[in-house]
């Protein structure tokens, strides 16, 4: 195999209703897949919605999460099975009692991989996971996921591709967000959203700009280039609580070359046909070659000033030099 056609979505969830969630999933994975898709990759969150899980208290957590094993994922896990395709969701997952922000990718063989945030800050409630995820595929192609701020972190990005990965799944729930830093992203105002119908115009000038596509262009594509593997980013559109997400699916080649995108403002969903020939003569696996690892062990090395997830996503205090 040379080529593999996958495909991301953006969407918009209905905060709560995995039963409803669940059915534009469905829906969505059988378009992508009479498109020609073998893995069909959705957002971050996808069947519960994202950001207004903070304002619920952790006993409402509770009662939304679903093991691994819960109707939902078995849900997913059957359409990939009928489909003969693989999907990923991400999904609130309980697991003896703890809570976390999980994705899973089911797999055309009905094997579930599960992947844990590895920097959760959703909510006091919700656990970071503790481990990579890697795994091979029927395929013949060795994937990864990291999840949203998962991938801001250029060390596991590095130690993703390290353990083989070709393929990174990169779901998310971005664009518009208060970032305190002052030339990061701002939120976008919810009238936009609200008027799209009447100014189509303003809402995908909104989307695409600073706020938007613009912030993923400053980092997103280095991801796949530095360390040569492809990234298939999703993520939610419009309306997610307060805040207003972006969309900008797209696939990310092992130069850094967006080969596929939606400037669309709107549920969409974005095919590719991954050259898989790219991958062994990029760039940045070559750069991986030349490494000296005898030299990183600050990256190991605690600092002292290290925060946990949540206190460094929302901290305002400047960061000492």
């Amino acid at each position: 195999m040379t080529t593999f056609r996958s495909a991301v979505v953006q969407f918009e969830a209905v905060p709560d209703r995995p039963d409803r969630n669940l059915e534009t999933i469905a829906r969505l994975a059988r378009q992508a897949v009479s498109e020609g898709a073998r893995l069909v990759v959705f957002p971050e969150m996808c069947l519960l919605g994202y950001w207004h899980l903070r304002r619920h208290t952790a006993d409402r957590l509770h009662e939304l999460a679903e093991p691994v094993s819960g109707p939902s994922v078995s849900r997913i896990q059957e359409l990939a099975v009928a489909l003969g395709a693989g999907l990923g969701v991400g999904w609130l997952e309980v697991d003896e009692g703890e809570l976390f922000n999980s994705y899973a990718v089911c797999l055309p063989d009905g094997t579930i991989h599960v992947h844990r945030k590895l920097h959760a800050f959703e909510h006091e409630a919700i656990s970071s996971g503790s481990r990579f995820t890697v795994f091979d595929t029927p395929w013949q192609i060795r994937m990864g996921v990291l999840i949203c701020w998962d991938n801001n972190l250029v060390e596991n990005v590095r130690a993703t591709a390290l353990l083989g990965a070709t393929v990174l799944l990169a779901p998310h729930q971005t664009g518009g967000t208060n970032s305190v830093s002052p030339h990061g992203m701002k939120p976008i105002p919810r009238q936009v959203w609200e008027n799209r119908l009447v100014d189509p115009a303003a809402v995908e000038k909104a989307f695409n700009g600073t706020d938007g596509r613009g912030w993923l262009l400053r980092w997103l594509p280095a991801r796949a280039h530095d360390n040569g593997l492809f990234v298939l980013f999703s993520n939610g559109v419009g309306r997610d609580d307060d805040e207003l997400r972006t969309g900008n699916a797209m696939v990310i080649d092992p130069y850094g070359r967006i080969i596929a995108e939606t400037p669309a403002p709107a549920e969409a969903v974005v095919l590719a046909d991954l050259d898989l020939e790219l991958v062994p003569l990029s760039t940045g696996r070559r750069w991986i070659r030349g490494r000296r690892p005898e030299l990183y062990d600050i990256l190991t090395r605690p600092q002292g000033n290290e925060l946990d997830a949540r206190a460094a996503r929302f901290s305002e205090v400047p960061v000492d030099q």
